[in-house]
Protein backbone atom coordinates (compact mmCIF):
# COMPACT_ATOMS: atom_id res chain seq x y z
CA UNK A 1 0.00 0.00 0.00
CA UNK A 2 1.00 3.28 -0.58
CA UNK A 3 0.37 5.79 2.71
CA UNK A 4 1.16 9.35 2.44
CA UNK A 5 1.57 11.40 5.66
CA UNK A 6 1.16 15.64 5.90
CA UNK A 7 2.66 18.08 8.62
CA UNK A 8 4.74 15.31 10.18
CA UNK A 9 8.26 16.68 12.02
CA UNK A 10 10.83 14.94 10.75
CA UNK A 11 12.00 13.32 13.53
CA UNK A 12 8.86 11.01 13.96
CA UNK A 13 8.98 9.94 10.33
CA UNK A 14 11.09 7.44 10.96
CA UNK A 15 8.84 5.72 12.92
CA UNK A 16 6.12 5.49 10.89
CA UNK A 17 8.54 4.08 8.00
CA UNK A 18 9.59 1.37 10.76
CA UNK A 19 5.90 0.99 11.47
CA UNK A 20 4.91 0.09 7.67
CA UNK A 21 8.19 -2.04 6.52
CA UNK A 22 6.15 -3.33 3.45
CA UNK A 23 4.23 -0.14 2.50
CA UNK A 24 5.43 2.84 0.65
CA UNK A 25 5.55 5.78 3.02
CA UNK A 26 5.75 8.76 1.69
CA UNK A 27 6.52 12.33 3.53
CA UNK A 28 5.16 16.16 2.91
CA UNK A 29 5.71 19.21 4.77
CA UNK A 30 3.02 21.33 4.73
CA UNK A 31 -0.78 21.07 5.19
CA UNK A 32 -3.01 19.36 2.76
CA UNK A 33 -5.28 22.03 1.38
CA UNK A 34 -6.56 22.53 -2.17
CA UNK A 35 -4.09 20.51 -4.57
CA UNK A 36 -2.87 17.25 -3.94
CA UNK A 37 0.57 16.68 -4.61
CA UNK A 38 1.18 14.48 -7.74
CA UNK A 39 3.05 11.96 -5.84
CA UNK A 40 0.12 11.56 -2.96
CA UNK A 41 -2.75 11.10 -5.89
CA UNK A 42 -2.42 7.20 -5.90
CA UNK A 43 -2.31 6.78 -1.95
CA UNK A 44 -4.26 4.16 -0.58
CA UNK A 45 -3.95 5.97 2.95
CA UNK A 46 -3.45 9.37 3.90
CA UNK A 47 -2.19 10.89 7.41
CA UNK A 48 -3.33 14.54 8.14
CA UNK A 49 -3.34 17.17 11.16
CA UNK A 50 -5.68 19.96 11.81
CA UNK A 51 -4.56 22.41 9.19
CA UNK A 52 -5.16 19.99 6.27
CA UNK A 53 -8.51 20.90 4.56
CA UNK A 54 -10.15 16.99 2.95
CA UNK A 55 -13.46 18.56 1.04
CA UNK A 56 -14.89 17.05 -1.85
CA UNK A 57 -12.80 18.81 -4.43
CA UNK A 58 -9.56 17.57 -2.57
CA UNK A 59 -10.87 13.78 -2.44
CA UNK A 60 -11.81 14.09 -6.22
CA UNK A 61 -8.29 14.25 -6.99
CA UNK A 62 -7.65 10.95 -5.46
CA UNK A 63 -7.64 7.52 -7.44
CA UNK A 64 -7.41 5.23 -5.00
CA UNK A 65 -8.02 6.55 -1.43
CA UNK A 66 -9.83 4.38 0.82
CA UNK A 67 -8.79 5.66 4.30
CA UNK A 68 -8.22 8.99 5.99
CA UNK A 69 -5.91 8.78 9.41
CA UNK A 70 -6.48 11.67 10.86
CA UNK A 71 -3.66 12.60 13.94
CA UNK A 72 -6.28 14.36 15.98
CA UNK A 73 -9.54 14.20 18.26
CA UNK A 74 -11.58 16.75 16.31
CA UNK A 75 -12.15 16.09 12.56
CA UNK A 76 -14.34 19.17 11.70
CA UNK A 77 -11.67 19.90 8.75
CA UNK A 78 -12.85 16.61 7.10
CA UNK A 79 -16.17 16.42 5.36
CA UNK A 80 -16.99 12.98 6.22
CA UNK A 81 -20.62 13.07 3.99
CA UNK A 82 -18.11 13.94 0.81
CA UNK A 83 -15.74 10.77 2.67
CA UNK A 84 -18.32 8.45 2.62
CA UNK A 85 -19.77 9.44 -0.45
CA UNK A 86 -16.41 8.38 -1.82
CA UNK A 87 -15.83 4.99 0.19
CA UNK A 88 -13.36 6.15 2.48
CA UNK A 89 -13.26 5.47 5.54
CA UNK A 90 -11.93 8.14 8.13
CA UNK A 91 -10.45 7.62 11.89
CA UNK A 92 -9.10 9.57 14.54
CA UNK A 93 -7.75 9.74 17.61
CA UNK A 94 -10.18 10.40 20.55
CA UNK A 95 -8.05 10.01 24.08
CA UNK A 96 -4.51 10.89 23.30
CA UNK A 97 -4.05 14.47 25.29
CA UNK A 98 -7.18 14.11 27.82
CA UNK A 99 -4.96 14.85 30.57
CA UNK A 100 -2.53 17.22 28.62
CA UNK A 101 -5.06 19.47 27.43
CA UNK A 102 -6.78 19.56 30.87
CA UNK A 103 -3.77 20.29 32.54
CA UNK A 104 -2.92 23.17 29.92
CA UNK A 105 -6.50 24.53 30.87
CA UNK A 106 -5.32 25.72 34.02
CA UNK A 107 -1.72 26.47 32.37
CA UNK A 108 -3.67 29.47 30.91
CA UNK A 109 -6.21 29.59 33.83
CA UNK A 110 -2.83 30.84 35.90
CA UNK A 111 -1.41 32.94 33.81
CA UNK A 112 -4.68 34.85 33.76
CA UNK A 113 -5.18 34.74 37.28
CA UNK A 114 -2.20 35.61 38.09
CA UNK A 115 -0.68 37.62 35.55
CA UNK A 116 2.08 35.76 35.11
CA UNK A 117 2.69 37.08 31.60
CA UNK A 118 2.87 40.28 32.57
CA UNK A 119 4.61 40.06 35.56
CA UNK A 120 7.36 38.00 33.25
CA UNK A 121 7.10 40.69 30.30
CA UNK A 122 7.67 43.27 32.77
CA UNK A 123 10.85 42.01 33.87
CA UNK A 124 12.42 40.60 31.11
CA UNK A 125 11.86 43.07 28.71
CA UNK A 126 10.90 46.41 30.80
CA UNK A 127 13.80 45.45 33.56
CA UNK A 128 10.97 47.01 36.33
CA UNK A 129 11.31 44.79 39.36
CA UNK A 130 8.43 45.34 40.90
CA UNK A 131 4.16 43.96 41.66
CA UNK A 132 2.67 47.31 40.59
CA UNK A 133 -0.47 46.85 38.88
CA UNK A 134 0.08 42.96 38.84
CA UNK A 135 -2.57 41.89 41.63
CA UNK A 136 -4.43 39.40 40.96
CA UNK A 137 -6.99 36.86 42.28
CA UNK A 138 -7.45 33.78 43.62
CA UNK A 139 -9.02 30.39 41.98
CA UNK A 140 -10.22 29.45 45.62
CA UNK A 141 -14.07 29.45 45.87
CA UNK A 142 -14.21 31.04 42.02
CA UNK A 143 -17.11 29.13 40.05
CA UNK A 144 -15.86 27.32 36.79
CA UNK A 145 -18.49 26.88 34.03
CA UNK A 146 -17.31 23.82 31.77
CA UNK A 147 -18.88 23.61 28.66
CA UNK A 148 -18.81 19.95 27.78
CA UNK A 149 -18.55 17.05 30.18
CA UNK A 150 -16.65 14.69 28.28
CA UNK A 151 -13.42 13.13 28.92
CA UNK A 152 -11.44 16.21 28.94
CA UNK A 153 -14.14 18.04 30.43
CA UNK A 154 -14.38 16.31 33.32
CA UNK A 155 -10.51 16.16 34.04
CA UNK A 156 -10.67 19.72 34.15
CA UNK A 157 -13.63 19.27 36.48
CA UNK A 158 -11.38 16.92 39.28
CA UNK A 159 -8.73 19.07 38.88
CA UNK A 160 -11.02 22.33 39.58
CA UNK A 161 -11.70 20.03 42.63
CA UNK A 162 -7.88 20.35 43.80
CA UNK A 163 -8.23 24.19 43.75
CA UNK A 164 -11.22 23.97 45.85
CA UNK A 165 -13.67 25.62 43.25
CA UNK A 166 -16.83 25.19 42.38
CA UNK A 167 -17.82 24.17 39.48
CA UNK A 168 -21.45 24.18 36.98
CA UNK A 169 -21.45 22.59 33.88
CA UNK A 170 -23.83 22.61 30.13
CA UNK A 171 -23.62 19.35 28.07
CA UNK A 172 -26.33 18.52 25.87
CA UNK A 173 -25.47 14.97 27.30
CA UNK A 174 -24.98 15.01 30.69
CA UNK A 175 -23.64 12.69 33.10
CA UNK A 176 -25.75 12.51 36.37
CA UNK A 177 -23.62 10.07 37.88
CA UNK A 178 -20.63 11.71 37.49
CA UNK A 179 -21.84 14.78 38.48
CA UNK A 180 -23.16 13.14 42.05
CA UNK A 181 -19.78 11.63 42.24
CA UNK A 182 -17.87 14.98 41.89
CA UNK A 183 -20.55 17.07 43.72
CA UNK A 184 -21.06 19.49 40.59
CA UNK A 185 -24.23 20.58 39.37
CA UNK A 186 -25.33 20.58 35.66
CA UNK A 187 -27.39 24.20 34.21
CA UNK A 188 -28.52 25.67 31.00
CA UNK A 189 -25.85 27.02 28.40
CA UNK A 190 -27.72 30.77 29.57
CA UNK A 191 -27.40 30.03 33.20
CA UNK A 192 -24.03 28.95 33.21
CA UNK A 193 -22.96 31.99 30.73
CA UNK A 194 -24.36 34.25 33.90
CA UNK A 195 -22.98 32.62 36.68
CA UNK A 196 -19.52 31.55 35.95
CA UNK A 197 -16.49 33.56 36.82
CA UNK A 198 -14.59 31.45 34.54
CA UNK A 199 -15.84 29.57 31.33
CA UNK A 200 -14.27 27.02 29.70
CA UNK A 201 -14.85 25.20 26.53
CA UNK A 202 -14.85 21.75 25.99
CA UNK A 203 -16.93 20.28 22.60
CA UNK A 204 -16.18 19.37 19.30
CA UNK A 205 -16.79 21.61 16.47
CA UNK A 206 -19.96 20.69 14.69
CA UNK A 207 -23.01 22.38 13.52
CA UNK A 208 -24.47 22.21 17.12
CA UNK A 209 -21.60 24.25 18.58
CA UNK A 210 -20.64 26.22 15.97
CA UNK A 211 -20.72 30.04 17.21
CA UNK A 212 -22.20 28.59 20.32
CA UNK A 213 -20.91 31.87 22.54
CA UNK A 214 -21.98 34.73 19.95
CA UNK A 215 -23.22 38.10 19.70
CA UNK A 216 -26.85 37.25 20.82
CA UNK A 217 -25.95 35.70 24.03
CA UNK A 218 -22.24 37.18 24.80
CA UNK A 219 -24.22 40.05 27.01
CA UNK A 220 -24.94 37.45 28.97
CA UNK A 221 -21.68 36.48 30.45
CA UNK A 222 -21.25 37.78 33.93
CA UNK A 223 -19.66 40.50 33.79
CA UNK A 224 -15.83 40.13 34.63
CA UNK A 225 -15.53 36.92 33.74
CA UNK A 226 -12.70 35.42 31.86
CA UNK A 227 -12.93 32.59 29.27
CA UNK A 228 -10.69 30.12 28.18
CA UNK A 229 -11.13 28.09 24.93
CA UNK A 230 -8.66 25.03 24.46
CA UNK A 231 -11.48 23.08 22.41
CA UNK A 232 -11.94 24.73 18.47
CA UNK A 233 -11.78 28.48 17.37
CA UNK A 234 -15.78 28.58 15.41
CA UNK A 235 -17.05 27.35 19.10
CA UNK A 236 -16.64 30.88 19.46
CA UNK A 237 -17.69 34.02 17.23
CA UNK A 238 -14.41 35.96 17.25
CA UNK A 239 -17.09 38.94 16.74
CA UNK A 240 -18.40 38.87 19.47
CA UNK A 241 -15.35 37.64 21.96
CA UNK A 242 -13.99 41.31 20.37
CA UNK A 243 -17.23 43.10 21.11
CA UNK A 244 -16.95 41.75 24.65
CA UNK A 245 -13.10 43.04 25.04
CA UNK A 246 -14.43 46.28 23.89
CA UNK A 247 -17.31 46.66 25.84
CA UNK A 248 -15.67 45.25 29.07
CA UNK A 249 -18.06 42.42 29.28
CA UNK A 250 -15.24 40.22 30.07
CA UNK A 251 -11.85 40.52 31.98
CA UNK A 252 -10.00 38.66 29.37
CA UNK A 253 -9.62 35.40 27.86
CA UNK A 254 -7.03 32.85 27.01
CA UNK A 255 -7.35 31.11 23.77
CA UNK A 256 -5.07 28.08 22.29
CA UNK A 257 -7.26 27.94 19.28
CA UNK A 258 -8.81 30.70 17.08
CA UNK A 259 -10.84 30.77 13.83
CA UNK A 260 -8.95 30.34 10.66
CA UNK A 261 -6.53 29.94 12.83
CA UNK A 262 -4.28 28.33 10.26
CA UNK A 263 -4.38 31.37 8.10
CA UNK A 264 -3.45 33.23 11.03
CA UNK A 265 0.02 31.27 11.48
CA UNK A 266 0.58 32.06 7.86
CA UNK A 267 -1.88 34.97 6.08
CA UNK A 268 -0.18 34.61 2.49
CA UNK A 269 -1.45 30.96 1.92
CA UNK A 270 -5.39 32.29 2.28
CA UNK A 271 -3.71 34.49 -0.60
CA UNK A 272 -2.11 31.98 -2.41
CA UNK A 273 -3.73 28.98 -2.12
CA UNK A 274 -7.26 29.93 -1.84
CA UNK A 275 -9.83 32.26 -3.29
CA UNK A 276 -10.37 34.18 0.55
CA UNK A 277 -13.71 34.76 1.49
CA UNK A 278 -14.75 38.02 3.45
CA UNK A 279 -15.46 36.18 6.45
CA UNK A 280 -12.22 34.16 6.69
CA UNK A 281 -9.78 38.00 6.20
CA UNK A 282 -11.52 39.28 8.67
CA UNK A 283 -11.42 36.28 11.09
CA UNK A 284 -7.42 36.50 10.23
CA UNK A 285 -7.55 40.26 10.96
CA UNK A 286 -9.52 40.25 14.22
CA UNK A 287 -7.01 36.69 15.40
CA UNK A 288 -4.31 39.87 15.14
CA UNK A 289 -6.29 42.09 16.94
CA UNK A 290 -6.73 39.49 19.98
CA UNK A 291 -2.91 38.46 19.78
CA UNK A 292 -1.82 41.45 20.22
CA UNK A 293 -4.84 42.93 22.68
CA UNK A 294 -3.54 43.47 26.73
CA UNK A 295 -6.21 41.54 28.20
CA UNK A 296 -5.69 38.09 26.39
CA UNK A 297 -3.64 35.63 25.67
CA UNK A 298 -2.99 33.70 23.17
CA UNK A 299 -1.22 30.47 21.98
CA UNK A 300 -0.27 28.59 18.97
CA UNK A 301 -2.84 25.05 18.96
CA UNK A 302 -0.82 24.18 21.67
CA UNK A 303 -2.30 22.48 24.44
CA UNK A 304 -2.01 19.13 23.08
CA UNK A 305 1.61 19.15 22.61
CA UNK A 306 3.73 17.08 25.53
CA UNK A 307 6.15 14.72 25.40
CA UNK A 308 3.42 11.79 26.29
CA UNK A 309 0.73 13.13 24.59
CA UNK A 310 2.49 13.08 20.96
CA UNK A 311 3.83 9.93 21.41
CA UNK A 312 0.37 8.58 22.09
CA UNK A 313 -1.11 10.65 19.21
CA UNK A 314 1.85 8.61 17.23
CA UNK A 315 1.52 5.01 18.18
CA UNK A 316 -2.42 5.38 18.12
CA UNK A 317 -2.50 6.56 14.51
CA UNK A 318 -0.22 3.47 13.73
CA UNK A 319 -2.69 1.15 15.53
CA UNK A 320 -5.50 2.53 13.47
CA UNK A 321 -3.78 2.07 10.08
CA UNK A 322 -2.73 -0.92 10.97
CA UNK A 323 -6.05 -2.14 12.02
CA UNK A 324 -7.45 -1.01 9.15
CA UNK A 325 -5.17 -2.77 6.80
CA UNK A 326 -6.36 -5.78 8.64
CA UNK A 327 -10.00 -5.61 7.99
CA UNK A 328 -10.66 -4.55 11.50
CA UNK A 329 -11.23 -0.33 11.97
CA UNK A 330 -11.07 1.23 15.16
CA UNK A 331 -11.84 4.45 16.31
CA UNK A 332 -13.87 5.15 13.15
CA UNK A 333 -15.63 8.56 12.83
CA UNK A 334 -19.18 7.61 11.52
CA UNK A 335 -20.64 11.20 11.23
CA UNK A 336 -19.77 14.72 11.18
Amino acid sequence: MKLAFFEVDSLDQKIYINAFPQDEVIFFDGELINNVPLAARDADVISIFVCSRITAEVLKQFSRLKFIAQRATGYDNIDIDAAIKYGIQVASVPDYAVQTVAEYVFALLLCLSRKIYDAYYRLRHEHYFSHKNLQGFDLYKKKLGVVGTGNIGKKVIGIAQGFEMEVIAYDIFPDHKYAHLMKFSYCSFEDLLSQSDIITFHVPLNKVTHYMLNKKNISLVKKGAYIINTARGGVIETDALVEALDKNIIAGAALDVLEEECFTRDPLSLLIDNSPEKNELKAVLENHYLINHPKVIVTPHNAFNSYEAMRRLIFNTIENIIAWQKGKPINLVLKR
